[in-house]
């Protein structure tokens, strides 16, 4: 029997098998690795040979899944995870749907006006609403003042909603133009033949476009969602300016401390593979639970 193609699908896989294997397997497994061993210090710790690392098994993995900071984290990351989900997929849903109207006027500027904060990085929309909170700086402290209602936007009470702007500021914007694209590539003839039928534009957004849009609404929520989960520059970026959030408000803020400045290694690579777990069981129990009506599966 002839053989199909040989050799040659094995070439044009090579490159992509390297490159999975130098910068996802191996760094995983380097991590598992860590997650592994420990510190072992004998007499004061002092001297050559003092510390040498030492296979303690579970224990980082046990201590890190204990750890009541960790846990905090992920309360804080819920109730922010939460607020931005709702409010940045809403609005970039809204937003597709006005933007793919029949009436819609001025679209293009409308478009590259709210995909324009994307293009912003992380770290400079953060710092930049950041100043903005300030009380000596903001814009509406003095309006607020004014109304006798000075608000302290970096607050223990309001520094979640703050750091939820900005992510939502920033994400509209990438999501909206993902469901809008779907939408433009949707064969007009629906729509009007739902027109023709006396559908009115409420009525085909409702009952035509989203039910269209729901494979894509479910693909925005899980990048969201991963997204959210490894909330880290917005509390980071805030911190200097602040003294309401601490140095382990979010998860990864958690392993960034362990690792380079406390230095335990160990503890955050165990913390990472923890993270890592539950973000891949959140992910997968998302796609599990809307799969068969997102995507017409049995």
């Amino acid at each position: 029997m002839r053989r199909r193609g040989g050799p040659v699908p094995y070439l044009f896989l090579t490159p992509a098998v390297v490159l999975f294997t130098l910068f996802l397997a191996l760094p995983i497994g380097y991590t598992a690795y860590l997650s592994l061993r420990g510190t072992k210090v004998t007499g004061l710790g002092l001297g050559k040979g003092a510390r040498r690392e030492v296979y303690v098994g579970f224990a980082n993995l046990a201590a890190a899944i204990g750890d009541g900071e960790l846990w905090a984290g992920w309360l804080r990351v819920l109730g922010y995870g939460a607020m931005v989900l709702v409010t940045m997929l809403g609005l970039a849903l809204l937003f597709a749907l006005l933007l793919d109207s029949a009436h819609v006027r001025l679209a293009r500027f409308s478009r590259i006006a709210i995909f324009l904060p994307y293009a912003v990085p992380g770290v400079a929309a953060t710092l930049l609403w950041g100043f903005l909170y300030l009380p000596s700086l903001s814009p509406a402290q003095g309006p607020l003042s004014a109304l006798g209602g000075e608000v302290d936007l970096l607050g223990a009470g309001t520094v979640v909603f703050s750091m939820a702007n900005v992510a939502v500021w920033g994400g509209v914007g990438f999501n909206m133009l993902v469901l809008y694209t779907t939408l433009r590539a949707v064969p007009r003839t629906y729509y009007e033949a739902a027109r023709i039928d006396g559908a009115s534009e409420l009525a085909i957004a409702l009952r035509v476009k989203i039910p269209i849009l729901m494979p894509a609404i479910v693909l925005t929520t899980v990048f969201s969602l991963i997204a959210t989960i490894q909330v880290f520059t917005e509390p980071t970026a805030l911190r200097p300016l602040t003294n309401t959030i601490s140095s382990t408000w979010s998860p990864l803020m958690k392993v960034y401390r362990d690792a380079f400045i406390t230095g335990d290694l160990y503890s955050a690579a165990a913390t990472s593979i923890v993270i890592a777990g539950i973000a891949l069981v959140v992910s997968f129990g998302f796609l599990r639970v809307v799969r068969d009506r997102a995507f017409q599966e049995r």
